[in-house]
């Protein structure tokens, strides 16, 4: 029952009623459960749950008299009956997995409803790119709602993309059956100072009277801070420590706490709640970005519900945050989010609430996973060939590509290098002296080059820089045609040649991730969707990943999923400083700057 044939709750309403008054029977009872009950936070032990048109009709002590001749009856056995979980904020495209493939992962991790923004692909693909995977998306027998993305290029006159969202192509999707809100507000300095488009995107999300995502990636919690939440995001997710969090719940915002393949953001902010006793209905928990190798071997949605309660959230207020709260954010609390009547059927059973195995998934009243099998269908969407040719660097590169010539007459130079920070989305803003011969500017030590290669419109395009954090050693390069936002390729590397090699691997395959080392490619992903997914299962994909990953050791890299780090540095709406193919890009000023100091 996928959603373009579930009936509303006003449809149903008659049989729901008949069932639970015992004129009817019910499709499906479960029996003899502890119902987690998130509007009372309340668990309620040996009740029962009878389902009739995938909804809940009755939530309570016995449901002997829903039961009939064709009655599915299921046993609980005292385990906990949890709501299906749901993701708050989240990128399909970050799973490296069209919307079939993902939710075929997540679904035996319990996860049933999600609330995705596909702008990875609208800035390859533009409008076109997000229909399809909206139209997929709502193929699937879970419940994913798709967010209009709000800033392709993110931060315009600092990056060029494929293609460009308008706010006349934020006013159509809000006519779109599956369109839940805008996505994040990424180009926050737009919208603090009063930028037309950003406030019409804005408005055509509130006159359609659906939910504005936020995107408020600053420290600065003054003035830039308050004009922001005046412009009307209703969200968001960027903070990373307790004081970002309770500034925003203050605002009247719900704050989105994150844990992805990269991103720790719950232990530092869930105190808000824990320690400080602020109302937890302001808080939602998501994944933001999780790559297939994360969804596969740890988990998705109960993960992070796992990973807050070992951070000290009582259990029932962390999965009122994956469930209700995510529900009444996007205005959804009488249509999921719950065990209630009307509801759609979406629960999970589990035999503990603090490790949280998923033993059992029911979506909209079919069992569609059980003890980490999926067993639903979930259909693919036909991709066309245009959508799976879109990598355009022009020629093959060579090493002579990404040479730096250093200032006529320098020995030596200062320059500006991008610092990775471990576990989280910002970069320093770092500086260091680096040798020069024969008038090229050399690498060393920790320090390596950064490229990012044009691909959208064969320009021939390559900007260097320097970037510090990763630990690569030896004659090494990695290339990603992921490059958040603007999605051209980032190459990052020790050595010209391998770094040459790696860019023109990616555009022989149609994109994906590669590692090189002396000569040879450790690993490859393909991702020919975009340049940013493959429609093969997510185990397939994410054998390949956990050999990217395990590449990038060889490489001498030990960061945890460094791989997500790389595919940010193009990022230029995160300070603190990124590159963009217009050159390197300060972001706590939103200004490029120059990668040498004079």
């Amino acid at each position: 029952m996928n959603s373009t044939n579930l009936k509303t709750w006003a449809q149903s309403a008659p049989r729901l009623v008949a069932v639970a008054a015992g004129r009817a029977a019910a499709d499906l009872v479960i029996q003899g459960g502890i119902w987690v009950n998130v509007h009372t936070r309340e668990c309620l032990e040996n009740h029962d749950l009878a389902i009739a048109d995938g909804r809940f009709a009755y939530c309570g002590p016995d449901a002997s008299h829903c039961i009939g001749p064709d009655t599915k009856v299921i046993q609980a056995e005292g385990r906990y009956m949890i709501p299906g979980l749901c993701d708050g904020h989240m990128h399909i495209e970050s799973g490296m997995l069209t919307p079939a493939e993902f939710a075929r992962a997540v679904i035996p991790h319990g996860t049933t409803s999600m609330f995705t923004d596909p702008h990875e692909i609208a800035n390859v693909l533009g409008l076109a790119g997000v229909r399809m995977m909206h139209d997929e998306a709502l193929m699937q027998p879970i419940n994913i709602f798709t967010q209009m993305p709000s800033c392709a290029p993110s931060a315009p006159g600092l990056e060029t993309t494929g293609f460009e969202i308008s706010a006349d192509d934020v006013a159509e999707a809000m006519q779109w059956p599956g369109i839940i809100g805008l996505g994040e507000m990424m180009n926050f300095p737009g919208v603090v100072n009063g930028d037309a488009q950003m406030l019409a995107e804005i408005a055509a999300t509130q006159d359609a009277g659906k939910t504005v995502g936020g995107h408020y990636a600053s420290p600065d919690l003054g003035n830039a801070f308050h004009a922001y939440a005046a412009g009307g995001p209703a969200d968001d997710h960027e903070g990373t420590c307790e004081a970002d969090a309770i500034a925003r719940v203050r605002q009247g915002m719900r704050h989105m706490m994150r844990l992805g393949s990269a991103w720790y953001d719950v232990e530092s902010q869930i105190t808000a709640v824990t320690e400080k006793g602020l109302d937890p209905r302001s808080f939602i928990l998501c994944t933001d970005d999780s790559h297939s190798g994360t969804i596969v071997n740890e988990g998705h949605m109960n993960r992070v519900v796992r990973h807050a309660i070992a951070c000290g959230c009582d259990p029932v207020i962390a999965l009122q945050m994956a469930t209700i709260n995510t529900a009444t954010h996007f205005g959804l609390e009488r249509e999921l989010g719950s065990i209630a009547p009307g509801r759609r059927a979406d629960v999970i059973l589990s035999s503990d609430l603090t490790t949280l195995p998923i033993e059992h998934v029911i979506a909209r009243g079919e069992t569609i996973a059980r003890n980490g099998i999926c067993e639903a269908e979930c259909p693919h969407f036909e991709w066309p060939d245009h959508a799976r040719n879109t990598v355009h660097m022009g020629s093959a590169k060579t090493a002579k590509a990404f040479e730096i010539q250093a200032p006529e007459g320098a020995n030596t130079v200062r320059a500006n290098v991008i610092g990775v920070v471990e576990n989280q989305a910002p970069t320093k803003a770092l500086q260091a002296d680096l040798a020069v011969t024969d008038g090229l500017v050399e690498t060393s030590g920790d320090i390596c080059q950064i490229a990012l290669v044009e691909r959208h419109r064969a320009t021939e395009g390559v900007v260097n820089g320097f970037v510090s954090g990763f630990g690569y050693d030896g004659r090494v390069a990695m290339a990603s045609t992921v490059a958040h936002d603007s999605h051209h390729m980032i190459v990052v590397g020790t050595d010209r040649d391998m770094m040459a090699a790696a860019a023109n691997r990616l555009s022989e395959v149609g994109g994906g991730i590669t590692v090189w080392k002396d000569g040879a490619e450790l690993a490859l992903v393909e991702l020919p969707i975009a340049g940013l997914m493959s429609d093969e299962p997510a185990k397939d994909v994410a054998r390949k990943a956990d050999q990217m990953v395990q590449a990038m050791r060889d490489c001498g890299c030990t960061l945890n999923n460094a791989y997500m780090q790389h595919s940010l540095l193009a990022l230029v709406v995160i300070p603190e400083i990124r590159i963009s193919d217009l050159g390197l890009v300060d972001v706590t000023k939103f200004e490029l700057t120059p990668l040498f100091e004079s």
